[in-house]
């Protein structure tokens, strides 16, 4: 098998590259457009390289009995970090995972190939329509939604609104999870305006990120959970010690001071979010 390997998406002629990672030992890296999108150890799928990606994997970690099998629908696929990760650290476990691309899973696949015991379904199209095509047996039994969708370098505005979180709470066991990553910069925006649209769909919600970042110092990710039970209050030292560091989590009135005057977004309001671009010319 080759060490590498390069497509053009048909539909969108981006360009896809798999290859070694430079800095990471037996690293596999994924790039659409020259950006890396996702960083892939496949002898140890445990180790979660990206930042905002183990602060997701600390999530997972915490949700429910550790190790225990759960149910997870991922929504963009990368090159699969969290649908292995979750194969590796809860053997068992039944996800589904949404892609645009069928070509990128494909490619992904063929080069980094996923345990065969593994129970993962794949499904193709837009995230939000694709939801429609779900097994009825889905409803009310997800442990864990990951939303992980981007265009290039921005979230479409179709998973950015009430409308769309409301969809996604369908599918939502008692107690279950979603978690999205929120990519912005200076001033936070974008970011401001998801917390106050997850607080409208759902009964808990927290951010966790970068402490500098959180004050809008600099472009990143900020990693939003919620759901329709009050987060475990436990969650948050441990969350923090895991890291990576620095590290703060956004809560109860610490976050609704964070996210005050933002507004909560429509299917009609709902517009992309800013390429990181903006923030550095």
């Amino acid at each position: 098998m080759s060490i590498s390997k390069e497509i053009v998406l048909k539909e969108s002629g981006k360009r896809v590259w798999i290859g070694p990672d430079r800095y990471v030992d037996g690293g596999m890296v994924l790039e659409i457009d020259d950006t890396p999108q996702s960083l892939v150890v496949p002898e140890h799928p445990e180790e979660l390289h990206f930042e905002y990606v183990s602060r997701m994997g600390h999530l997972i970690d915490l949700y429910g009995e550790p190790g225990k099998a759960i149910t997870a629908l991922h929504l963009g696929a990368g090159a699969l970090s969290i649908p292995r990760y979750i194969e590796h650290t809860r053997p068992g476990s039944r996800q589904q995972v949404i892609e645009k691309y069928a070509e990128l899973v494909d490619l992904v696949r063929e080069m980094l190939p996923l345990p065969k015991q593994a129970s993962i379904r794949f499904r193709y199209g837009d995230a939000r329509e694709a939801l429609k095509n779900l097994p009825t047996g889905l409803r009310g039994a997800v442990d864990v939604i990951v939303v992980d969708v981007f265009d290039g370098a921005t979230t479409p505005a179709s998973v950015c609104s009430i409308e769309f979180y409301q969809e996604l709470a369908v599918f939502m066991k008692p107690g279950g999870i979603v978690m999205a990553n929120i990519a912005d910069g200076p001033g936070l925006r974008f970011a401001k305006s998801q917390v106050s649209t997850l607080g409208a769909a759902f009964k808990s919600v927290a951010a966790f990120s970068d402490t500098g970042l959180l004050k809008g110092h600099r472009y990143g990710n900020v990693v939003m959970v919620a759901g329709n039970e009050d987060l475990p209050v436990e969650w948050m030292p441990r969350l923090l010690a895991a890291g990576p560091h620095p590290a703060k989590m956004l809560i109860g009135a610490e976050l609704s001071k964070f996210a005050a005057g933002a507004p909560v977004i429509t299917d009609l309001s709902a517009v992309p979010s800013s390429e990181p671009k903006k923030f550095f010319l």
